[in-house]
């Protein structure tokens, strides 16, 4: 039987390496992202062929209540069944409180919590059905703790973890695995890199975190024995003050 795994919002960094992760292990990775990254989501897709796997491209806004149920639909009628769900938006932004209008705001929690609430709500549908499955949800240091200038991105995290929490003991017991995962240090991505200077001598000593060492622990968790679930994982990088 064919089983998808579904990436929403499968980036260049983090979430293309847990796609790619994933259709290593056999899934099929039905990968996501909003449709003005359609060019790039197909990239992906190719490059996760082209290595022998599996990988369908399904650009659509995460946001959009109707647009998320069709993808789930689609990926189940047409794809197959999704055995793993990942939500890895970020929407990481910075604006001191009295410079964060309220269209900033709310465009953050609908990013980074809404449309993990949708993702969630969408899946739980099928995997309640046939009671299995994996849900995991991608957060950050914001997620326990609120920093200056991030009181958007804090307070939609932290609404994404109490999401991923709330689902947890309500779907473990259905046997559907719901994680979180706290993505506690900067990732090696370009944008990483354009605020580090230092990068290249932080990486040489795994100073930043590698998305395939992230994406390895999502397989993980996914992999676990029921009798021994994690509910939350946090990642951090050896040398990061925590």
């Amino acid at each position: 039987m064919t089983e998808a795994a579904l990436v929403i919002g499968a980036g260049d960094a983090t979430g293309g390496a847990i796609a790619r992760a994933f259709a290593a292990e056999g899934y099929v990775a039905c990968v996501n992202r909003r449709p003005r990254h359609a060019d790039a989501l197909d990239a992906l897709a190719t490059s996760i062929c082209d290595a022998g796997h599996q990988a369908l491209a399904f650009p659509a806004d995460a946001r959009d209540e109707d647009a998320m149920a069709a993808l789930v639909d689609t990926v189940e009628r047409e794809v197959g069944l999704i055995a793993v769900a990942v939500f890895n938006i970020g929407a990481n932004v910075r604006f001191g409180v009295t410079e964060t209008t309220a269209q900033v705001y709310r465009k953050v929690w609908e990013m980074a919590a809404f449309a993990g609430f949708l993702m969630g709500r969408e899946v739980a549908k099928r995997m309640i059905e046939r009671e299995a499955g994996t849900i995991i949800f991608t957060g950050a240091t914001a997620s326990l703790r609120g920093g200056a200038g991030f009181s958007a991105f804090a307070g939609a995290k932290a609404a994404l973890r109490m999401l991923a929490q709330s689902m947890a003991r309500e779907l473990g017991p259905k046997n559907i695995h719901v994680a979180h995962v706290v993505i506690d240090g900067g990732i090696d991505t370009e944008f990483v890199r354009s605020l580090r200077p230092d990068f290249n001598a932080q990486k040489a000593s795994d100073g930043v975190l590698s998305p395939d060492a992230i994406a390895a622990q999502y397989v993980m968790l996914h992999r676990q024995h029921r009798s021994a679930w994690t509910h939350e994982l946090d990642l951090r990088p050896w040398k990061e003050a925590f």
